[in-house]
């Protein structure tokens, strides 16, 4: 990957290969536009939770694996929950989980 990335700028500082402006709708979808499935979403002092199209249980735990908070959400709603500053790892139905950072 390295050897490619290389290349590549070898290429463009030749003139060989040109730079392609990004368009601004290129830039991924935000979670708070994303209706198809559950998200949640670090914010000042809380997590924002969204199911989705259905029905959606998100469980919270703190770094160290303690588990925080269970949050249940309703189908096409959102929660705000309030939580100290830190990283947690929030786990959704057993879909996905990811880490969270609340500010």
């Amino acid at each position: 990957m390295r050897r490619v990335l290389y290349i590549l700028t070898f290429l463009l500082a030749m003139g060989a290969v040109q730079a392609v402006p990004v368009p601004d709708n290129f830039l991924p979808q935000r979670i708070e536009n994303a209706a198809t499935g559950p998200a949640a979403q670090g914010a000042e002092g809380r997590i924002v939770f969204i199911a989705g199209n259905s029905d959606a249980t998100f469980s919270v735990y703190s770094i160290t694996g303690q588990l925080v908070k269970v949050v249940r959400v309703s189908a096409d709603q959102r929660a705000s929950v309030d939580f100290p500053k830190g990283f947690y790892i929030v786990k959704c139905s057993n879909q996905w989980s990811r880490k969270v950072v609340v500010r």
